[in-house]
């Protein structure tokens, strides 16, 4: 897909296109710690003046100050408190709406502090315009998210720190710097199974939170020689199904899930809803019961409204599942880590049968199967009981590392990639991998023996 392409180009075109039972003998519960437990949801909205500002000095998307008014950012919050009253929200703002000296940016500041002292929510900063790390160095991301974070300090007053940073896309040395410098142990840094969509490919990561390696953003960490204290979060949940594609491919959207510009926008209110609250269940009904707890998370841009979406999205979440803890980034990844101290036990387990949406086949079932020491995806027609095909098996021992120079390309692929582009990239039988990758997977799931 080209890199022009974004999200928002593709809603016209793509608009006529678009016009639990558990595998036998694995245990219910996965691996979690005890005390993870319940329903957690984390919602994003991001104030800015361009759509895309890739550094500090530079831009490539639109002017969007006019619809990152007061008035717009009144309309999102009053919409998240229709939703959920008693919720907190975190809010990401970008460089040069921190440094815009028009007065509507100076009151639209004033707002944003308000909001913490009267509601608790969260005001931090989002460097890059989700893309930071493929299009400045290392070094110059390091500075600007350093004196960022003092502006937003000085913003809200009487000695704030936020809890996280929210980024888009975020190198692991500068998740590291996070940790060690800035005392920040959350870092909303990747986009989960994002390619070909945007302007930044980041494919081969876990979708739930994960402490990442110093090798790679999207690795996680192995052990103590390459621990990063730094809790990488997700930063839009989507459809397993439709994220099992690359870019448009086919004329669906990857990236469809909980954000409204893939599903309202694209497929109206009636069907688009239906899909955000059908992505919201395998979180919260299956994948609950399989992991212990589950986590539901979505950035939503003021600039784009929907607010009449969000509302919808958390009061109908709220009442099917009353449980639901609508809490700030930070927030959230500081509780996973309090009862996390490594990614030894990781073990996340998803299984999604279609929900109907274009691009999430209702006869297909994809199963997730991701832990520290890989993430292995198997697809197929439930009505039919076909045989599963392997479509990713990313192994995460493997050395590896980060791109050096500038460029769009973040993923980490090795063995099997879900999007299918490179020419190894072709579904296998359990069975077809090599005796070693056997080995890795049947050790740790020895159900799966019987499906090679």
């Amino acid at each position: 897909m080209n890199g022009s392409w974004t999200r928002r180009h593709f809603l016209g075109g793509a608009a006529g296109a678009a016009a639990s039972l558990a595998v036998g003998g694995t245990q219910l519960l996965a691996e979690q710690p005890a005390s993870m437990r319940g329903r957690f949801v984390t919602h994003v909205s991001v104030v800015r003046v361009n759509q895309i500002e890739v550094t500090p000095t530079r831009s490539i998307g639109e002017d969007e100050s006019g619809d990152n008014s007061t008035a717009h950012i009144r309309s999102r919050r009053d919409a998240f408190a229709r939703g959920c009253p008693d919720g907190k929200m975190t809010w990401a703002i970008s460089w040069l709406a921190l440094k815009d000296n028009r007065e509507e940016y100076k009151q639209a500041r004033k707002l944003l502090a308000s909001y913490h002292d009267k509601y608790g929510d969260e005001i931090t900063f989002i460097p890059g315009g989700y893309f930071a790390p493929m299009y400045d160095t290392r070094e110059h991301i390091r500075q600007t998210i350093h004196d960022a974070l003092g502006l937003v300090s000085n913003m809200v007053g009487g000695g704030y720190r936020p809890q996280c940073v929210v980024a888009g896309f975020m190198d692991a040395e500068n998740q590291r710097l996070l940790a060690t410098d800035e005392g920040i142990h959350v870092c909303q840094g990747q986009i989960w199974s994002q390619h070909g969509i945007d302007h930044g490919d980041g494919d081969g990561g876990i979708c739930y939170p994960y402490y990442p390696s110093r090798e790679h953003y999207l690795k996680p960490a192995q052990g103590p020689a390459d621990f990063i204290d730094c809790v990488c979060l997700d930063g839009w949940t989507c459809d397993f199904l439709t994220a099992r594609r690359e870019g448009f491919q086919g004329g669906f959207n990857s990236r469809m899930g909980v954000g409204p510009i893939e599903t309202v926008g694209n497929l109206g209110k009636e069907a688009g809803r239906r899909e955000m609250m059908d992505t919201t269940a395998v979180h919260f009904d299956r994948g609950h019961a399989l992991n212990g707890f589950g986590w539901v998370t979505g950035i939503w841009e003021v600039s784009v409204g929907h607010d009449e979406d969000l509302t919808y999205w958390l009061q109908t979440m709220r009442e099917r599942w009353p449980d639901t803890q609508v809490m700030t980034e930070g927030a959230f990844g500081l509780e996973w880590r309090k009862h996390t101290p490594s990614n030894a036990l990781l073990n996340y387990r998803f299984d999604e049968k279609g929900t109907g949406a274009p691009g999430s086949e209702k006869n297909l079932e994809i199963e997730w199967f991701m832990n520290r020491e890989f993430r292995l995806a198997l697809l197929h027609d439930w009505t039919t009981n076909s045989p599963s095909m392997a479509i990713d098996f990313t192994r995460y021992d493997l050395k590896t590392e980060e791109p050096r120079g500038l460029q769009r390309e973040w993923s980490l692929m090795n063995v099997l990639n879900q999007k299918g582009m490179r020419p190894q990239d072709k579904p296998k039988r359990l069975g077809q991998l090599s005796a070693d990758d056997q080995r890795r997977i049947f050790e740790r799931y020895p159900e799966l023996k019987k499906r090679a």
